[in-house]
């Protein structure tokens, strides 16, 4: 979570990590011959990107502000400066301009690839249409959390080389309630093991891997427990992740738009390079939920089997037998759980919804497990707070635990988190 509504990029501090990350994005990119422009923010609130530019306008000057432009998205507006150049002048521009927005306390600006961008419309989308926040002052859940979070800040329970991003959507109602960072690519830690399975069973599908028992096990090992050698095995079995990236970009790039797979998850869990953002992981579970992905009962049922996670093991405003798919995702630098939570009602009716949630730190923490719990413990009442306005939404004051024989839950003989340091989980 960035410390102010408008700070929404606030990470890679240091001018060597600045450089690093755009040569990586340079690198990454499938077309460095392209034009690249500047990206300084992203954010569903449009009075807070508009206030954003004056700020950038005061600090990078005319120059920079005559080509300054608001964009729309689809659920979010963007601000950009539009420029002709490739990657390797945009990352130069864009470490640039950094040194300059850190000074004043601003996150860094990113060279992102040309496109043709939306104009910003001079009318705001429809209030009640599915899927979009309209502008205007931000919606009132979301303004909770991002309260919540900078109190956490002020008294330095979040440290200032730490980014956050949380995203929350109503499936029920079809509704984003919460989207703060959500297109900012992050650490994915063990959050990327979903993406592997997809990539596999999108590969049994088209009848050139089997689903073997062996391959089962190991698919649940990499997802229920965290198993890291059974996600490189199956990462092997696919041809490495350049292939399992290349597969996942050119079958599904419409909802892992930010995700990059560019690595193997070692033994020891040290793995940093391999990204993804909110925003994907919310778009991967909405598809799962509508089984639209390949094998979605499947990967839905193994996303389902008992585990610790940070969603709803320890968080006693989340009702026991509450349904919950996830996924978690640790290292000395991130603590993070993307999943479903799905409450019922008393008559049975169902009330599913997306939450992820993610702490990155630019700086290894000293103190692995005491960073961990306490930014674990931060995601819970996060959990707990979107557990409170779904319920309050569809008026789940009645609300009935679900019998262990309904699938529901996932029962926990410890609940204490056990990872090793920078074991991914």
């Amino acid at each position: 979570m960035c410390s102010s509504i408008l700070v929404c990029l606030n990470g890679f501090k240091r001018p060597a990590l600045l450089a690093a990350f755009f040569s990586f994005i340079a690198a990454a990119s499938p077309a460095l011959g392209a034009n690249y422009d500047i990206s300084y923010l992203w954010h569903p609130d449009l009075a807070s990107v508009t206030a954003y530019k004056d700020k950038i306008s005061g600090i990078l000057g005319p120059e920079v502000t005559r080509r300054l432009s608001i964009v729309q998205g689809q659920d979010n507006y963007g601000l950009i400066y539009r420029r002709k150049g490739g990657a390797e002048s945009a990352r130069s521009v864009a470490v640039k301009h950094s040194a300059f927005l850190k000074a004043k306390g601003l996150g860094p600006a990113i060279p992102i690839q040309s496109k043709d961008w939306t104009p910003l419309k001079k009318t705001a989308p429809p209030a009640g249409q599915a899927g979009v926040l309209s502008s205007g002052p931000p919606a009132p859940f979301e303004s909770e959390v991002e309260k919540y979070i900078k109190s956490l800040r002020r008294r330095g329970h979040i440290k200032g080389d730490e980014r956050t991003a949380w995203l929350i959507y109503d499936l029920a109602a079809d509704k984003k309630l919460v989207s703060i960072n959500e297109d900012m690519p992050l650490e994915a830690a063990s959050m990327i093991k979903p993406f592997i399975a997809l990539a596999y069973f999108h590969e049994v599908n088209a009848g050139r891997r089997k689903y073997s028992a062996a391959v089962r096990s190991r698919m649940e090992r990499m997802i229920q427990h965290s198993d890291n050698p059974s996600a490189d095995w199956l990462l092997r079995r696919l041809g490495g992740p350049a292939k399992v990236q290349r597969l996942l970009k050119t079958n599904y790039s419409g909802i892992l738009t930010n995700t990059r797979i560019v690595e193997y998850i070692s033994a020891s869990g040290r793995t940093y390079r391999n990204k993804a953002s909110a925003h994907d992981y919310s778009r991967f579970l909405y598809a799962l939920w509508n089984g639209t992905l390949p094998r979605s009962a499947e990967l839905k049922r193994i996303m389902n089997l008992p585990n610790p996670d940070r969603l709803y093991t320890s968080s006693p405003g989340v009702p026991e037998g509450t349904e919950v798919y996830d996924k978690t995702g640790t290292t000395s630098h991130l603590c993070g759980n993307m999943g479903i939570l799905v409450a019922m009602r008393e008559d049975g009716k169902r009330f599913p919804y997306i939450i992820v949630g993610i702490i990155e730190k630019e700086r290894a923490a000293r103190n692995y497990f005491g960073w961990m719990r306490a930014r674990g413990d931060v995601i819970r009442r996060v959990s707990e707070m979107a557990y409170e306005t779904i319920s309050g939404r569809h008026q789940l004051e009645d609300f009935s635990p679900l019998s262990a024989s309904s699938g529901g839950g996932k029962e926990q003989a410890d609940t204490e988190e056990s990872e090793t340091e920078d074991s991914t989980s």
